[in-house]
């Protein structure tokens, strides 16, 4: 159970990644953001850049998380948390257990390639050799309203090119 002291914590984040998506969004992104905390502070931040390097792996929680080893100097991020806007893919979700993040707080579930306990649960996979403190929930509502509202704008998009074909 999360204390109200974490929990006006883990909303402080959330925003903040809640902010990362929106520049996603402005750069035709899907709107994801994420930030990584280390002892209370933000040491690392991102959002998807997939389409815009041309980079399949540019998600939000990688680019996060190359960011934070630079920052520590350091390829294991114990006793870090990430913060992000919607649940991680499998290739996401393998990174944090390869990196040690101590603690996932998610807020869209992503029952497509969800894989911290929507579709696969591989951040707390009994035979890896860690696993992932996971809160989901933080800023729900908001963050899935924010990709509903870009896929339904990306389907409009593509429904009218095909008319002018």
């Amino acid at each position: 159970m999360i204390d109200e002291a974490q929990q006006a914590q883990d909303i402080k984040f959330m925003e903040r990644a809640y902010q990362l998506a929106h520049q996603a969004q402005a750069i035709n992104e899907i709107p994801v953001g994420a930030v990584l905390v280390a002892q209370g502070r933000i040491i690392a931040e991102g959002f998807n850049q997939s389409i815009t390097l041309n980079d399949p792996s540019a998600h939000a929680e990688m680019i996060t998380i190359r960011e934070a080893g630079q920052v520590l100097a350091n390829y294991r991020l114990l006793d870090c948390t990430l913060y992000v806007t919607l649940e991680p893919c499998p290739m996401c979700a393998g990174l944090l257990v390869h990196s040690r993040i101590k603690r996932l707080v998610y807020a869209a579930k992503d029952t497509k390639t969800g894989s911290a306990g929507s579709l696969l649960n591989l951040v707390n996979h009994q035979g890896l050799n860690h696993q992932v403190d996971v809160t989901q929930g933080i800023m729900a509502d908001e963050c899935s309203a924010l990709l509903s509202a870009f896929f339904k704008r990306r389907r409009a998009e593509k429904k009218a090119e095909k008319k002018l074909k």
